[in-house]
């Protein structure tokens, strides 16, 4: 595998419209309805007009002079397309019964034709890995010489639809989730976006993608192996891909939804990869648990936390401090916890039907 950068990363959702405020706000414990209350840049072509392209708008437009660059660089023919989402417009095809809005490549397709781009362009629709799988499919697009750049990343807005579906499975919680608790409840729906540049150029600056790990339970269409089997080996696979040991790690941002089965899951995957050696902290709470765009949505912030963040702070796993002893021990990181080093960063993401991805990123060496 070459090595991929991503040089370039813009993300929004409840707790602010940049990165840099989104990462302030997650450290110093935020807490918000999760839902994004800034105003949306509007769309003029009616088939691409919803919610889930408008965010996509307002990430390129945070990035747009990094964007212009690439054109320039590799020309419109050579750059790529993937992004992750679940319900894509939805909410906009229950009202309209329009057919190209519940499309899931939509998003994909409407950032193609914004910019003129005539390479690949995809959505990814994997339930809540949507967003690490974006950058799988991206990996593969750059090191086959298909692309020399990608456009990767997620967009989710609130809908009707999967608050009900999750209503429906008794997995969401009227108060704020609460992941690790023996009181946890269940998750919240947020919503939010996040994008990301990523090259191939070895003169590139930027963080790397160190390792990338997919597996599958084949367990349940709805829970994960409460064993956390797969899960452990989708996190081994990231390890030995990027040449690393467990203690190479420094931060673990977790799935942590808050639901019963979940942290059961997750606990034991961490547990037996990395005891209770590593930071760990779900950042939900935060965020509220935004589907195909969550891992887009972290991933962001962990480049945050890499790239500019001198004091090697960490960020918060915020729940009501009473941890299930009945889970194996998760070193948890609090409002003020810091890193010794903090150089790479692990991010997992689990999903419906089993879908186990994790990614690892690093500053470059």
């Amino acid at each position: 595998m070459g090595k991929i950068f991503i040089t370039k990363t813009s993300a929004i959702c409840c707790l602010g419209q940049d990165i840099g405020k989104i990462f302030k706000n997650a450290l110093d414990g935020v807490l918000r309805e999760h839902k994004i209350t800034a105003d949306l840049p509007q769309i003029s072509d009616p088939d691409y007009n919803l919610r889930c392209n408008q965010i996509l708008l307002h990430c390129v437009n945070s990035m747009r002079p990094e964007i212009d660059n690439l054109i320039k660089k590799y020309g419109k023919d050579r750059i790529g397309i993937v992004i992750g989402t679940t319900n894509s417009g939805i909410q906009e095809f229950e009202e309209t019964g329009k057919l190209k809005y519940v499309q899931f490549g939509n998003p994909a397709e409407f950032l193609a034709k914004y910019f003129g781009f005539t390479n690949f362009y995809a959505s990814v629709s994997t339930a809540c890995t949507s967003g690490v799988k974006v950058f799988s499919t991206a990996m593969k697009l750059l090191n086959s010489g298909i692309c020399d750049a990608v456009i990767a990343g997620g967009t989710e807005p609130m809908a009707d639809l999967p608050i009900y579906g999750f209503g429906a499975l008794e997995v969401l919680s009227d108060k704020l989730t609460n992941p690790m608790s023996k009181n946890r409840k269940g998750m919240n729906i947020g919503e939010g976006g996040a994008l990301f540049l990523l090259e191939k150029e070895a003169s590139c600056d930027g963080l790397e993608i160190l390792g990338l790990g997919e597996t599958s339970d084949a367990y349940h269409a709805a829970t994960p192996d409460p064993d956390g089997e797969q899960a452990a080996r989708a996190i081994e696979i990231a390890l030995k891909q990027g040449g690393l040991k467990p203690e190479d790690i420094d931060y673990i941002n977790m799935h942590g939804t808050g639901t019963v089965s979940n942290d059961i899951m997750e606990a034991n995957a961490i547990s037996k990869v990395f005891g209770n050696k590593v930071y760990a902290s779900s950042t939900k709470p935060l965020t509220g648990h935004c589907l195909g765009a969550a891992a887009s949505v972290e991933i962001a912030m962990c480049c945050r936390m890499l790239s500019d963040n001198p004091e090697h702070k960490l960020l918060p796993h915020i729940y009501d401090g009473v941890y299930d002893e009945t889970l194996p021990e998760i070193k948890l990181a609090g409002k003020n916890s810091r890193s010794d080093k903090l150089n790479i960063c692990m991010s997992n993401s689990f999903g419906f039907g089993g879908t186990n991805a994790v990614i690892i990123i690093g500053k470059k060496k």
